[in-house]
């Protein structure tokens, strides 16, 4: 009898959790509570209590090629770093070709998922469900997958802001931000210094009298834009990088830091944290810089107090006459519809082993999926974790006893947070390759180098030496993919495809004249012998 699985959720971890059923012949049914797919990606003209949100400028921080679903490459036309309209776009590319979108129930929220009666022998949940029209439903699944990701439930710690009750402007989560209508003339205090405050302070700059970023912390700052113009994500990101930086820890992060340095010294742009970059996520932006240094963005320290219409940090500097606050302050994690059982905490994380599966469950019929942050895109380790849950379901993959994965769980928490800066708001970070490689092999499908190097050289070479794309994972073992070595081996002209909308013509060369030629063009030609 084909077991049937209930996934929670219609964004990138829900797509992939559909089709990773599907592949291995389970029976998906997935519950979206709003009328489309795209999770964080389909943009909302107003506020959706409960779901995700993002502005209306939001462009990926990685490039497509380390985003890529790993048997999906996206098309070649397609920006490598893609604006949110483009993401869903290729969302949807996915979901067609695979055929997805029939498992799919749209505007069908999950109110509650708890084991049946017979659980500890069958292992069976029962999912109730509410309609658009309040209809409820209750049905039993073999297995269920929470797809519902870390960004819907917005952080406001008012309680930290003395005064704030009492402030004469406008304030409000960046949950709430869509764009810089109205704020034209303003002056603004954006409060945190992430991705989104970045953005968002970036955004409004450019509309402002002025903005102020308030940070306690500070942050590495890293553009999109690498060497020769090519995207950041795929240079410095293979495996032989990251045998370098295991092997000289300090050194590489030493490195790293004054390359930072060397475009923008942080210190001097009130920007230097005081973590090492490895140890929490860094700011992408690649406009910030530009803004301080006009003075249309000015950097300021944590906020201590409000005072009517004046903001009072806490290196005792006023700004008088503020009109609006922004609180970039991150998002509380939730699973309402969860058993307060399956919510336990081990330090700041869920208590999850290899960040999926609760050790305590009986029967492992249960996996989070898309629950995880590392430095690089969350769909590979979502789609890998997706893989590794379908295949405990179906009994292909076992996992340790509830002893031993509590031990190891335990052990990596303490890991984790004295390499990273974790938090309530940061409650997880990985090392990005080596945790995708932990769930390949248990999988089946981590790649093995040596052996390639002995049978196809060439294509051990772009594994090394190259970026980690997700193809990697498709080249062997269940789920193997045909085109995944034409993949690897073509994912530089892809890339180089969206520069191509007008063509520069070479320069016409005499005996007598010499033609420098710049360190991009070695490159690009490089990358175009490589891809042929």
């Amino acid at each position: 009898m084909v077991m049937k699985v209930a996934v929670i959720g219609a964004g990138i971890s829900g797509l992939t959790s559909i089709k990773a059923c599907l592949d291995e012949g389970l029976e998906p049914t997935c519950f979206e509570s709003s009328h489309d797919i795209g999770g964080l990606w389909r943009f909302k003209e107003k506020p959706e209590p409960g779901r995700t949100n993002i502005y209306q400028s939001v462009v990926i921080n990685s490039s497509k090629e380390m985003m890529a679903f790993s048997d999906f490459p996206p098309p070649a036309e397609l920006p490598n770093n893609m604006h949110h309209s483009e993401v869903l776009q290729y969302m949807r590319l996915y979901a067609q070709a695979f055929k997805l979108l029939q498992h799919i129930q749209l505007q069908t929220t999950v109110v509650s998922v708890r084991q049946t009666l017979d659980y500890a022998s069958t292992g069976q949940w029962e999912v109730e469900t509410e309609s658009r029209d309040g209809q409820r439903e209750t049905r039993v699944f073999d297995a269920v997958m929470v797809c519902t990701g870390h960004f819907t439930q917005p952080h406001l710690p008012l309680k930290d802001f003395p005064g704030i009750e009492s402030f004469e402007g406008r304030y409000f989560h960046s949950w709430h931000y869509r764009n810089s209508e109205g704020l034209q003339g303003k002056r603004v205090v954006v409060v945190g210094i992430g991705n989104c405050g970045g953005d968002i302070a970036v955004e409004i700059s450019r509309v402002a009298e002025k903005v102020y970023l308030s940070s306690r912390s500070g942050a590495w700052v890293v553009s999109r834009v690498g060497q020769g113009g090519l995207p950041a994500d795929l240079i410095g990101t293979s495996r032989m990088n990251l045998m370098i930086g295991r092997l000289l820890p300090s050194w590489s992060n030493m490195m790293l830091e004054k390359h930072l340095n060397k475009a923008m010294d942080h210190k001097l742009y009130g920007l230097k944290p005081k973590h090492g970059f490895f140890a929490q996520i860094p700011l992408v932006n690649d406009d910030l810089p530009n803004r301080i240094i006009s003075g249309r963005v000015q950097m300021k320290p944590n906020v201590k107090e409000f005072c009517g219409s004046s903001v009072v940090f806490v290196d005792g500097s006023v700004i008088d006459k503020v009109d609006v606050v922004v609180f970039a302050t991150g998002y509380n994690y939730s699973f309402p519809f969860l058993p307060a059982a399956l919510q336990a905490k081990c330090g700041y994380r869920l208590r999850l082993y290899k960040h999926v599966f609760p050790p305590a469950l009986k029967q492992p019929m249960l996996a989070v999926v898309g629950f995880i942050h590392g430095l690089g895109a969350v769909n590979p380790l979502a789609e890998m974790q997706a893989r590794w849950a379908a295949r405990v379901f179906k009994g292909l993959a076992t996992l340790p006893s509830e002893e031993t994965m509590m031990k190891e769980l335990e052990k990596d928490t303490v890991i984790m947070h004295q390499r990273f800066a974790c938090s309530n708001r940061n409650p997880i970070q990985v090392d990005y390759i080596p945790y995708l490689d932990s769930l390949a092999e248990e999988v089946g499908v981590r790649p093995n180098i040596p052996w390639l190097f002995l049978t196809d050289p060439r294509l051990a070479l772009q594994l090394l030496t190259g970026p980690c794309t997700p193809y990697q994972y498709r080249l062997t073992g269940p789920g193997k993919w045909a085109g995944a070595r034409e993949a690897i081996l073509t994912q530089w002209e892809r890339v180089l495809q969206p520069f191509r909308t007008r063509v520069v013509p070479e320069p016409e060369t005499s005996c007598w004249f010499v033609e420098v030629i710049s360190p991009y063009t070695l490159a690009a030609s490089d990358l175009q012998k490589n891809s042929s």
